[in-house]
């Protein structure tokens, strides 16, 4: 049976060229500052990015994770989305590592507006906890890959910083963000303080991000880094990779969104199925379920046996992610299956 996996874009596995890459990587110990591969990707993604340095981490967990602690101090709150993946999907990090709370904003679509940033912001009273960080999601994940609009972060920057707040960008699909708009990394990252970008989603690198800022900034993060068992050794084999992708997939993010938006308009055909096609803009797919028909989590498991992954996103949403692994041909295939099982499903859930 022919299996096409959508359940995430760090399914992708390196490419023939990406392994030649790491194969011949020049490599030192990176704990010392000497992998000269490292260092190159941090100059190169320091100069995309505008900024005086970079850090090579493991995750984009890690990369969030360092940068909080570098930004803030134990007792403090972080305002941010309650829908981002700081808050859902990083084990609780924060309070764990870094002794901070977090205060979780309803967005839209992904997007936290400077009002309520603005409305957020603790009084200078030591019954509060006192407002340290913002921080932004962009693309985000649960939102459906959904881009937050330049004109918004510059607002809420310009809030932030007239309170004194630092404002962290996670920024682990920020590529596909740029391909989408046009705009560069240097405009993302001159609004923020810091920012934090993957290579092993729609890029397909095996392993890594990144985490830019000003060099004080990397510095603290760096230690961070250290303390949390981050020290790779001779990482210039993973660097290697990210410097591979950069070079080759980067311009193909945009295969995975033409893919995404193919994907959304099939299933808005089928019954039971809806997507909001405002959420499809770049590569994912979150599509609701009719609960009168079918769980999420049933309809992905009858998906599943049929030979299509796919992701239950709660009780009645679904995540497709397009990547680098994928080709038209799995989409159609995809398409085809899915309807199938539509098509054979009771006309009300049963009991």
């Amino acid at each position: 049976m022919h299996v096409v996996d959508f359940r995430s874009d760090t399914l992708t596995r390196p490419s023939d060229g990406m392994r030649r890459a790491m194969l011949d990587a020049p490599v030192g110990d990176d704990v010392f500052g000497e992998d000269p591969t490292i260092n190159r990707l941090q100059d190169r993604i320091a100069d995309m990015a505008g900024t005086e340095a970079a850090l090579f981490v493991t995750s984009g967990t890690q990369g969030n994770q360092v940068s909080i602690n570098a930004h803030t101090r134990p007792g403090q709150e972080v305002l941010l989305n309650r829908e981002s993946h700081i808050v859902n999907y990083e084990s609780g990090s924060p309070a764990m590592l870094a002794g901070v709370q977090l205060n979780g904003l309803d967005g839209h679509n992904g997007v936290l507006t400077a009002a309520q940033i603005e409305a957020a912001i603790r009084p200078s009273d030591d019954h509060y906890p006192q407002s340290g960080l913002v921080c932004i999601e962009n693309t985000h994940n649960r939102a459906g890959g959904t881009i937050f609009p330049l004109a918004e972060m510059e607002r809420v920057a310009e809030t932030a910083r007239r309170h004194g707040l630092p404002v962290h960008l996670d920024g682990a699909r920020l590529w596909n963000a740029m391909v989408a708009t046009g705009i560069s990394l240097k405009d993302y990252c001159r609004l923020v303080d810091s920012a934090s970008l993957c290579f092993s989603k729609g890029l397909g690198a095996p392993v890594g991000s990144i985490v830019v800022g000003r060099r004080d900034f990397i510095q603290r993060a760096h230690f961070y880094r250290k303390a949390y068992g981050g020290g790779i050794r001779q990482g210039g084999i993973l660097a290697a990779a990210a410097l591979y992708a950069l070079d080759h997939h980067l311009p193909l993010l945009e295969r995975d969104h033409a893919r995404a938006r193919r994907l959304a308009d099939a299933i808005n055909t089928m019954p039971a199925l809806s997507v909001d096609m405002a959420t499809v803009e770049t590569n994912m797919v979150i599509f609701d379920v009719d609960p009168d028909r079918i769980a999420a989590a049933d309809l992905a498991g009858r998906f599943e046996a049929a030979g299509v992954r796919m992701f239950a996103f709660g009780p009645t949403r679904i995540r497709a992610v397009m990547h680098l692994d994928l080709s038209d041909s799995d989409v159609e295939h995809a398409i085809a299956v899915m309807r199938s099982v539509m098509e054979a499903l009771p006309d009300r859930a049963t009991s």
